[in-house]
């Protein structure tokens, strides 16, 4: 059950308050401290064990969701019943966002909780609120809206494009930015998803992923070590498969 925090005096608030401000989600990052405030006493916070859902496809979005601790996956079926991975969030990423503004409509995917995932939650109908009482927030946060395209609808398109080489290295260079660390052997990277989660997130099947993971081994792309961490030894050479130029770390 959801668990308002209405005390100025409560951590998790101060928690929620300072992530909205260090993590700047785009929405609310060029909002004053006073409008981040009373966003925050707004906020409901919920915790989700692993493999719970904090949404379900068809199920009405009425809330943005941030994630203060733990790992989530967006997903939905597909017409032959696989599950398609549209995007990993972690802490300090967020979903739902578009939804504070527009009509309730039914989700068009899942939110599954990976780990252990504490959230905050902020509802339309209060966000809706806190517009009619201060017109100069809905101003800012429209704003910040009209510019920014959904994340999600990106994840879509880029299944549909470009080759199959491509779209693999493109998703371990995804990995590598989120999940992985400079060595002296190149970037080593703690794999967010098993083989057949990473199969599930590129829409193609566990054995192709296993053979195009081990052919670009054999090239001296990459090297494995078990089945969760992999040392990409040229960054470079993988990015321009990607069709990205050169490596680069945010």
């Amino acid at each position: 059950m959801a668990d308002p925090c209405m005390t100025k005096g409560c951590s998790r608030c101060e928690s929620c308050l300072h992530k909205l401000c260090t993590r700047s989600v785009p929405i609310f990052a060029s909002l004053p401290q006073e409008d981040l405030s009373r966003i925050v006493e707004r906020i409901h916070h919920r915790d989700y064990l692993k493999g719970e859902r904090i949404l379900s496809e068809g199920a009405p979005a009425e809330f943005v969701a941030i994630l203060s601790e733990g790992r989530a996956k967006a997903y939905r079926d597909s017409a032959d019943g696989r599950e398609q991975i549209l995007y990993l969030f972690d802490e300090g990423d967020f979903f739902g966002e578009t939804h504070l503004l527009s009509q309730p409509a039914p989700s068009t995917y899942s939110v599954e909780a990976l780990e252990t995932v504490r959230a905050c939650l902020l509802y339309r109908r209060d966000f809706l609120q806190l517009l009619r009482d201060y017109p100069d927030m809905g101003i800012r946060v429209i704003g910040e809206l009209s510019a920014r395209l959904s994340r999600l609808e990106h994840a879509v398109q880029r299944m549909g494009t470009g080759s199959l080489d491509a779209r693999i290295a493109a998703t371990l260079l995804e990995f590598g930015d989120k999940y992985g660390r400079r060595t002296p052997d190149g970037v080593r990277i703690r794999l967010p998803l098993s083989r057949e989660g990473m199969a599930g997130y590129l829409g193609i099947a566990r054995e192709t992923v296993s053979r195009k993971l081990g052919q670009m081994e054999q090239d001296g792309l990459l090297r494995s070590i078990g089945h969760k961490t992999l040392v990409v030894r040229d960054p470079d050479a993988l990015a321009r498969m990607a069709g990205e130029g050169e490596f680069s770390e945010s």
